[in-house]
């Protein structure tokens, strides 16, 4: 992690998550300020203004925007993911002019889910068409995360013979993004559908400008995404651990420290154990990341699947322990318990992780 970008992240949060939480929006000004330095995709290489972290150091700063403001985390997950797909599938010059822009305070956001595609990618019925030197886009993509602050998303969508992902940027005539309403967790990331009607785009935001496979373009796409949203789950156990035990040491019933009951001793060892096991996976998937090795798509699914189901208890655990004093809306606790149960839902719900684990399971079964 750099210490320079985990200091900035740490100092524009402060003590506004709650703020921004119960507003349901973080300011503009914030996130184009950590943009314009490069904090909001660091993973991205140098030669585009980027700071080239590793797979490991990108994850340790996700999880410590994660344990301050998960809403933070998830627009920094958004833009990572966006810029990850450009990198991987854009050509030179797509890269040059694309991957600069998100370094420097531009805000992007990705677009897969669709009101009948959530979980089944394969059913996505958003089309680009040729048209000449032009391609046209018509569709709608439902909980587009940081959508809503979004200068431009990444599209994906039915292309030629296979799929293709289009940057689109927002304020292109027949765009429409219509933000989310009181979403459960993450409150302040920016999720919105975004609706594309005869969208008309230069056949140069096509990235590579060709038809790849659906199957192959999404799970890449979807690969950083869950090894973001692991390391973030990391960071909302990292915080509930930290509530809990302060907590505890500090308030007492009948006559001695809350930590001193063996029932909340047991709730403080089931949290670091959680926070150690979910550091563990990631931090091994994300060795994976930076080997380049082939199993890196199947140890993100794991990470992201035993990270998610940590967090999601371990919020559960916190507000046990903080009892009344977690349990107001804006609290730490309490958000990272609407936030947590919003992680076993997005870039693959905990079943479509555990399908995708039972077929790892069974290979080279006779």
């Amino acid at each position: 992690m750099s210490d320079e970008l985990a200091a900035l992240i740490g100092a524009e949060i402060a003590d506004r998550a709650a703020e921004w939480d119960l507003a349901g929006a973080i300011p503009l000004d914030v996130l184009r300020g950590l943009g314009s330095k490069g904090a909001l995709c660091a993973e991205v290489p140098a030669e585009y203004g980027g700071h080239g972290l590793t797979g490991r150091a990108s994850g340790e700063l996700t999880a410590h925007a994660g344990a301050l403001c998960s809403s933070l985390r998830s627009v920094m997950t958004s833009q990572g993911m966006a810029a990850w797909t450009i990198q991987r599938f854009g050509t030179r010059r797509q890269r040059s002019a694309e991957l600069p822009r998100l370094t420097s305070g531009s805000l992007a956001a990705v677009a897969f889910s669709e009101p009948q595609a959530g979980s089944d990618l394969s059913a996505i019925t958003t089309t680009i068409a040729d048209d000449g030197d032009e391609v046209v886009l018509n569709g709608h993509k439902v909980w587009s995360t940081a959508a809503a602050y979004a200068d431009v998303v990444v599209v994906f969508g039915r292309y030629q013979d296979g799929a293709a992902a289009v940057v689109v940027p927002t304020d292109t005539p027949g765009v429409t993004v219509h933000p989310v309403a009181q979403p459960l967790g993450c409150r302040a990331a920016g999720h919105a559908d975004v609706v594309l009607d005869g969208v008309r785009l230069p056949a140069s935001r096509v990235l590579s400008g060709t038809s790849q496979s659906l199957g192959l373009l999404t799970t890449i796409a979807l690969t950083y995404g869950r090894l973001s949203v692991a390391w973030g789950c990391v960071g909302i156990i990292r915080g509930c651990l930290r509530a809990a035990a302060s907590h505890a040491r500090r308030r007492e019933q009948f006559g001695k420290p809350l930590a001193e009951h063996q029932l909340v001793a047991r709730h403080l060892s089931e949290l670091l154990v959680a926070e150690q096991t979910a550091t563990r996976v990631c931090e091994h998937a994300s060795d994976r990341w930076d080997s380049a090795s082939p199993e890196l798509s199947g140890e993100a699914v794991l990470a992201k699947h035993v990270a998610a189901g940590h967090a999601a208890h371990a919020a559960a655990t916190a507000v046990q322990v903080l009892a009344s004093a977690g349990s107001v809306d804006g609290e730490p606790v309490a958000r990272a318990y609407r936030d947590a149960k919003l992680m076993q839902i997005i870039e693959g719900s905990d079943e479509i992780c555990q399908l995708i684990l039972a077929e790892r399971a069974l290979e080279g079964v006779a």
